[in-house]
């Protein structure tokens, strides 16, 4: 089943600048998929008309096979989750246990459920024992596991992510790359760093106002080319043996450290 359609989608703001244009890309469920795209590519703009918090001024987009406008938009907003990219503007509550059981109450769940959701929801997101912790007294990276747990907690189908590892410092990044990497639901993660994308998700949609292309990534990774107009980079791993095949030595495409050492391994093994 095909969770996210979008089709044809363009948006223009207020003062008239184009923000996306004729933008088309599925979704399927269950997928893990990159919007991979610079600082001003309309990556936070497309969240919002994929949650109907606005409206495409042409084209369409379905969720969950149903088309998504101002009738249907606060039903289907029930099957989403957005985290924003600061989580000062998501989290509120003075507890831990507060914040991620504030979506749950308000969709009128059984108090029951709301503990149960909220229990599971920290428990997914490493934050079991903060549920009577200061949100403010928290770390970036644990503020923003608080907000990827409030989502979890109201159990969308989708979960959208803006920028998830903006600001985090490298212990922050692990440690939000591993709890999202636990999770098991369809996911769309926005982002500017090609090498957080890799390590999240399944495959990627490259943009820049309009859809550039989109792939797995090792065929990004043979069109250096795409990311470039994208103004991303090519991760170090996936260059480096770029690199080595343009001198002709060609050992692979792998994308991963673990990769490039098993191939590397095999390739010195041989020779010895």
């Amino acid at each position: 089943m095909t969770s996210v359609s979008v089709r044809d989608v363009s948006y223009r703001y207020e003062d008239g600048t184009l923000a996306l244009d004729s933008l088309s890309f599925d979704v399927a469920e269950g997928e893990r998929v990159a919007i991979l795209g610079p600082n001003g590519a309309g990556k936070s703009t497309l969240f919002e008309l994929l949650m109907g918090l606005q409206f495409p001024q042409k084209g369409s987009i379905q969720i969950m096979g149903e088309e998504l406008n101002s009738k249907s938009a606060p039903r289907l907003r029930r099957l989403m989750g957005l985290v924003f990219q600061d989580p000062d503007d998501q989290i509120f509550m003075p507890r831990v246990w507060d914040d991620v059981a504030f979506g749950p109450i308000n969709m009128g769940l059984p108090e029951g459920v709301v503990r149960e959701n909220v229990r599971k929801a920290l428990e997914s997101t490493g934050l079991v024992g903060f549920d009577q912790r200061a949100p403010h007294r928290l770390s970036r990276g644990e503020k923003k596991r608080v907000a990827i747990a409030g989502v979890l907690a109201m159990e969308p189908k989708i979960v959208f992510l803006d920028e998830p590892t903006a600001e985090l410092d490298p212990k922050g990044k692990r440690d939000l790359i591993r709890v999202l990497n636990g999770l098991h639901t369809t996911m769309l993660v926005a982002t500017h760093e090609v090498q957080t994308a890799l390590e999240i998700t399944d495959r990627a949609v490259v943009i820049d106002r309009t859809k550039l292309g989109e792939g797995t990534y090792p065929e990004l990774f043979s069109n250096p080319h795409l990311l470039e107009r994208a103004s991303l980079d090519v991760p170090p791993i996936p260059k480096l043996f770029e690199l080595l095949q343009n001198d002709g030595i060609s050992l692979g495409k792998p994308t991963s450290v673990d990769e490039a050492a098993e191939i590397l391994r095999k390739a010195l093994s041989r020779r010895s």
